[in-house]
């Protein structure tokens, strides 16, 4: 159910789901909260500052997704989807190397 004051333009739908943000010298774990079709609201480990784009891995369904940083509420954070969402399982493109190591270090298979 939408509130009045939510600016969305899509349903959101409540997630619970482990995740991990990627980029250069960052790995951050974190939950996410809920999600829509263009973005996820995520609720960090820690409050670290994020860049302005990352790769937002989702855990239980080995994905991943490029997303920039929309806001940041303490340790909150909304990120808009900048790409397809990419498969971590298997042969990964080059350009998800990265976040398949990070899959991997963090405990997926």
């Amino acid at each position: 159910m939408t509130r009045p004051d939510d600016r969305r333009l899509e349903p959101r739908s409540a997630a619970k789901a482990r995740a991990l943000v990627v980029s250069p010298g960052l790995e951050l774990p974190c939950l996410i909260v809920d999600q829509s079709n263009s973005g996820v609201r995520l609720r960090l480990d820690r409050n670290l500052a994020l860049p302005p784009r990352i790769l937002l891995i989702d855990m239980a369904q080995a994905t991943a997704v490029e997303a920039e940083v929309v806001w940041r509420k303490g340790a909150e954070a909304g990120v808009k989807r900048a790409g397809a969402v990419a498969s971590l399982r298997g042969l990964v493109p080059s350009r998800l190397a990265a976040a398949r190591a990070a899959y991997l270090r963090a405990g997926g298979r």
